[in-house]
């Protein structure tokens, strides 16, 4: 999650909401990373999560990514939570827990809705102050 936190910062480096994503392959090595590109690149799509899938399906040359798992500093929202299921990722590790647009537990979970074709492994709640603490100065600062 550490270098999650570090890819974090590179998004609010440049001007976007600092969530970083990794994607790892089934021995733990980072295969793919991500971070928020929404402000950057005028891209409604451009999440940390997304970013980080399309990296790992491109690396990998395949868009089934079964024995791989996500980390991201920030609970999923239902676009990403939606690319996840479509990836069919085995798993999924995030930070914060996001109330406002979370799909992974928080207001809804898209991610183990058993009425889907793919559920992965979720774990929320990982150095959750360290994730939220850089989302709160995020947002302070520009208030």
């Amino acid at each position: 999650m550490d270098r999650a936190l570090g890819l974090a910062n590179q998004a609010a480096q440049n001007g976007d909401i600092p969530v970083g994503a990794l994607v790892v392959d089934a021995q733990g090595n980072i295969v793919a990373e991500g971070y928020n590109t929404k402000e950057a690149q005028l891209d409604p799509t451009g999440h940390a999560e997304v970013n980080a899938i399309r990296q790992a399906a491109e690396q990998l040359r395949r868009w089934h990514l079964e024995d791989c798992s996500l980390l991201v500093t920030l609970e999923p929202c239902a676009m990403c939570a939606g690319a996840i299921i479509q990836a069919r990722l085995g798993a999924v590790y995030f930070g914060a827990w996001d109330p406002k647009a979370g799909a992974a537990g928080s207001l809804r979970d898209l991610l183990r809705d058993d009425r889907l074709n793919h559920n992965p492994a979720v774990k929320g709640g990982i150095q959750a102050q360290a994730c939220q603490t850089q989302l709160q100065e995020y947002f302070q600062a520009r208030r």
